[in-house]
């Protein structure tokens, strides 16, 4: 039992309260270092599965730090919860290769080949000018071109028309056009042309098709084709070189119209048509074979036009009303003329 003189025992009050607030301020003083260490281990603990998730991701991708993006930057692929084509790549490295080809070549060289052919056309027409007619005009006329055959050339020759000036528009205008129309204006204007390229582009392979097809029996070459090549289609030499329905040179221009043209369809098909799932590299590649194929096809068609209208007298009459003079048929056509009059037939020749 406890004495009971210690109850009326009187303490001083400072006494009993010091001891209170020392074991106070000892309890606060452990909890609040518990409370830091258990921060400071939870703190560790995530500093820890952060580095982890990066390593992880680093072992993942097979690479760590500045190697990571390095291999980004050269194209490296990855995985990726996306399904979509190309989506595990984040930098298409082709793109820059593709933008590089084309600046670089395409446009410097496809510029000169345009300008070098017009600048030798036109010295050509200053130097020697027209090609006459040897003799005057007869006025009887033989029908060169039925009916179909000039719809179906005119109408490719339309569009070919206006898909070079679109072509062309889409690949130079940018250096000269903007600047003169400004940039409102530009801008619409290659809107249009981009618009007119994609849309007109399947009919002139439809076109160009039917064209092949209905012309191609007249344009297989022979011995009297070489003999005309031999003389520069009559610039060597005084006599003119014999030629059948179609003469060398344009039997020329059409397999290179027939070859050249398909590759420009096929191409311009593939970018047309990006529904049909083809890699990016591919229709980048369809692009460069596109541009170089269309500039080597627009300059020769160049030759063509000078040689159909200023180059040679009489020729666009054909095409125009589907006649040509006797006197223009004996000196160009020779042979296909005498077959006409029921004169010959010979190698080369061939009844239209």
């Amino acid at each position: 039992m406890i004495p009971h003189k210690w109850f009326s025992l009187k303490l001083p009050f400072h006494i009993i309260l010091l001891p209170l607030l020392a074991l106070t301020l000892a309890l606060s003083l452990s909890f609040a270092g518990l409370t830091h260490a258990a921060s400071a281990s939870e703190g560790d603990a995530s500093d820890t599965r952060s580095s982890a998730a990066r390593s992880s991701t680093a072992k993942v991708a097979g690479f760590a730090g500045p190697e990571y993006w390095r291999a980004v930057q050269q194209g490296e692929t990855g995985r990726t919860q996306s399904q979509a084509r190309e989506a595990n790549q984040l930098i298409n490295v082709q793109g820059e290769e593709w933008r590089q080809w084309r600046n670089q070549w395409v446009t410097p060289i496809g510029a000169y080949a345009l300008g070098g052919t017009l600048a030798v056309l036109l010295t050509f027409y200053l130097l020697v000018g027209q090609s006459k007619l040897a003799s005057p005009r007869t006025g009887n006329t033989i029908e060169r071109w039925k009916r179909f055959d000039r719809a179906l050339h005119w109408t490719v020759a339309t569009l070919f028309i206006i898909l070079t000036i679109s072509g062309l528009t889409l690949l130079y205008g940018k250096f000269f056009l903007r600047a003169a129309l400004g940039d409102s204006l530009w801008g619409n204007y290659a809107t249009a042309c981009k618009l007119a390229h994609n849309y007109l582009g399947p009919l002139f392979v439809l076109g160009l098709l039917v064209m092949i097809i209905k012309w191609m029996k007249h344009n297989f070459f022979n011995s009297t084709d070489i003999k005309w090549f031999m003389q520069g289609g009559g610039m060597v030499g005084k006599a003119h070189p014999s030629a059948g329905y179609m003469n060398g040179g344009e039997k020329a221009w059409f397999w290179l119209l027939t070859i050249a043209g398909l590759v420009v369809c096929v191409s311009g098909l593939v970018m047309d048509f990006p529904n049909f799932d083809q890699y990016r590299e591919t229709m980048q590649l369809a692009n460069l074979i596109h541009g170089s194929v269309s500039l080597l096809l627009i300059a020769a068609s160049f030759g063509h036009i000078y040689i159909g209208t200023a180059g040679t007298e009489g020729a666009l009459e054909g095409m125009k009303t589907g006649h040509v003079d006797e006197a223009w048929a004996k000196q160009h056509h020779d042979l296909w003329y005498k077959e006409m009059k029921g004169e010959v037939r010979t190698e080369g020749t061939d009844r239209h």
